[in-house]
């Protein structure tokens, strides 16, 4: 509750205060602090905007992999499960757009619906408008407090709203509703609690690209969010590199052992421990002959090694 407190102070001090903020944002430079391990590039709003081509590697990691390194660098509160999805075989990539809501109250909605109409030209519900400032690449993550009757923060219209703005799917402590016609957009998927037949009511949207909670994780804008059938993780965006680097090499690491063993080259013991110069040397000249899995220096097999746990 004092999280969600603070977030409503910071929301007030920000749209007190003026300047070029969108409906509901914290202040950007309070994004900037809160993301401040970020050295990158960022959206005009703070964000960090983690590069494309890294999310184009992201596609093809293992979401246990990723895990595991995260909990390696002590972040251990960036999981959540329990998912129902349109479809099992569509992962969803992409940096999170975070968005808040909260059990309506009469006055609050009418204040903030009437500010975004008149004042800052939005339309429609207040779910439509985290998507208004999505972009190529991003994922619409919300907190609806896992709401299901009622609780459908998206239908199709939306749906496809969505995917043409982001290419890209949502995550939703939340529900949707149809499902027969979502499931035919082509490339999209949805990770939600539920689907329910009913229209989104007594909801309304508190924050917008704000700190929230996903089940037991924190998510904060321009997280990496990587959703495959077994559940939801969201990378701090200034460890992607890392976590998407080291997941790579244990794909790598794995084929490698596969065919080291099955050769009788080396052990399974030898190769599930701590490598050997020799065996350091093989694995690298074995990458140069498989350029399909990427480049890798001695120094970069050695710095991952290094911090070897897996």
């Amino acid at each position: 509750m004092k999280f969600k407190t603070y977030l409503i102070l910071a929301l007030g001090i920000s749209l007190c205060c003026g300047g070029a903020l969108s409906a509901q944002t914290i202040p950007k430079d309070e994004l900037i602090f809160l993301t401040s391990e970020w050295k990158g590039e960022r959206f005009p709003d703070g964000r960090p905007k983690i590069p494309d081509a890294l999310l184009e590697r992201a596609k093809h990691i293992g979401i246990d992999d990723a895990w595991t390194v995260l909990k390696n660098e002590g972040y251990t509160n960036q999981y959540a499960g329990d998912w129902k999805m349109v479809k099992d075989d569509v992962p969803v990539i992409g940096r999170a757009v975070t968005a808040m809501f909260m059990p309506s109250r009469p006055d609050v909605e009418k204040n903030i619906k009437e500010r975004g109409t008149t004042k800052q030209g939005r339309k429609g519900n207040t779910n439509a408008w985290p998507i208004e400032v999505l972009t190529k690449g991003d994922v619409y993550v919300a907190d609806g407090f896992g709401k299901i009757g009622g609780g459908t923060l998206m239908g199709a219209t939306l749906a496809n709203s969505i995917y043409s703005k982001s290419g890209n799917g949502v995550v939703f402590n939340g529900s949707a509703r149809d499902l027969q016609e979502i499931q035919n957009i082509e490339g999209f998927n949805a990770f939600v609690r539920d689907f329910h037949p009913s229209f989104l009511e007594e909801m309304v949207l508190m924050g917008l690209n704000t700190p929230i909670r996903i089940g037991n994780a924190m998510v904060l804008p321009g997280d990496l969010v990587i959703a495959q059938r077994e559940g939801v993780l969201f990378v701090p965006a200034h460890l992607a590199e890392q976590v998407v680097g080291t997941a790579e090499f244990v794909t790598r690491k794995d084929k490698f052992g596969f065919e080291m063993v099955k050769s009788g080259r080396y052990t399974t013991g030898q190769i599930d421990s701590q490598w050997t110069d020799p065996i350091k040397k093989d694995f690298l000249k074995w990458l140069d002959q498989h350029p399909e899995l990427g480049k890798m220096t001695r120094t970069e097999l050695d710095q991952v090694m290094s911090k070897r746990t897996w």
